[in-house]
């Protein structure tokens, strides 16, 4: 059942938030491997592509042309859509790698403020619906 559009766009942003938590937690796990890349995932724009589905307002997205009905469709290489890059940064160690423990933890903060800020909209949303039942049950 389907409480509002906006619910719906806040319970995937939840998923990318969680998402993002374990891609900035594997950065730390990796501080001391030689050669790794610090990674992160930009997921923004597929929020605003999804609420531009919801509340109908028009894509700026090219679909991708398909001529012939054997040609493959593009397939998401994650399960919540979200693609990751590798995050440029001023810093490399000897080793190579590019893991800032400084900017990783700020980046976990702001992330999980993001989630909390996220999941209270979300809680603040169902306690709405749920007095308007109670509310008509009564009448």
């Amino acid at each position: 059942m389907e409480i509002s559009k906006s619910y719906d766009l806040l319970a995937k942003s939840l998923d990318y938030r969680a998402t993002r938590a374990k891609m900035i937690s594997s950065n730390i796990a990796n501080i001391d491997t030689p050669y790794y890349k610090a990674k992160d995932i930009s997921f923004e724009d597929e929020l605003v592509s999804e609420a531009n589905k919801l509340f109908g307002k028009d894509s700026q997205e090219l679909e991708l042309a398909k001529t012939d009905p054997k040609h493959m469709d593009l397939e998401d290489d994650s399960s919540v859509g979200v693609k990751y890059y590798l995050r440029a940064t001023h810093t490399q160690r000897n080793d190579a790698n590019t893991v800032d423990l400084d900017i990783e933890t700020t980046e976990l903060s702001k992330n999980q403020m993001m989630y909390q800020a996220s999941m209270s909209a979300l809680q603040k949303e169902s306690r709405l619906f749920k007095s308007i039942i109670d509310a008509s049950s009564k009448v």
